[in-house]
């Protein structure tokens, strides 16, 4: 299985992109979410890959955080919904916002995503549900600081749920930081992002 690939850009035209990794060039296919966070061509990149293979072909899919990738592995769980299907959730909405809407059961919301039915829209929320809850946990509790940098830490853990970096800066901002672990600091981040 191939998880993680960094090397340097070579191309991009959404939903493709190229990637050179020690000469090699994988082809991949990620999300509008990963395509708006790429650098320049000829830049480094390190994307979060999902390899599926099929009888008629392997497919590579790349991811600019794990909680994208996670999320489209779940949404692959999903009956009726596949890699493309998955792809267009992903460039619709965030990883936060989804787990916003199945958590709100907001149907209306997933129905507006090109592709998405009500009824496709209502075996999403059903069958997420339990699973999104469980990563969204997930998600906010992995991020123990390794290097002691905790605030970058949870700055990390915010931008990987979809928060844009300014939102993760402004809800870590006047946190007092002393002697917390990351794990404290996304927690009382996410009471203020989720106050307003």
């Amino acid at each position: 299985m191939i998880g993680r690939l960094s090397g340097t850009l070579l191309a991009k035209a959404p939903p493709a992109l190229l990637l050179d990794v020690a000469g090699v060039g994988y082809e991949l296919e990620a999300p509008m979410s990963t395509f708006y966070r790429l650098p320049a061509l000829g830049e480094s990149v390190v994307l979060h890959t999902h390899l599926v293979v099929r009888e008629d072909a392997q497919l590579l899919y790349g991811f600019a955080s794990e909680a994208e990738r996670a999320l489209f592995r779940q949404l692959l769980k999903v009956s009726g919904v596949g890699a493309k299907l998955a792809l267009v959730i992903l460039s619709g909405v965030a990883v936060q916002e989804l787990i916003e809407i199945v958590q709100e059961a907001d149907v209306a919301r997933l129905v507006r995503i090109p592709g998405i039915g009500r009824k496709t829209a209502e075996r999403l929320i059903l069958e997420l549900r339990e699973p999104l809850g469980r990563l969204a946990v997930a998600a906010s509790a992995s991020f123990v600081s390794r290097d002691g940098d905790a605030l970058q830490d949870a700055a990390s853990a915010l931008e990987a749920l979809g928060y844009k970096p300014a939102e993760a800066r402004a809800a870590l901002r006047d946190l007092a930081t002393d002697g917390l672990r990351s794990e404290d600091l996304i927690r009382s981040a996410l009471k203020r992002l989720m106050r307003g």
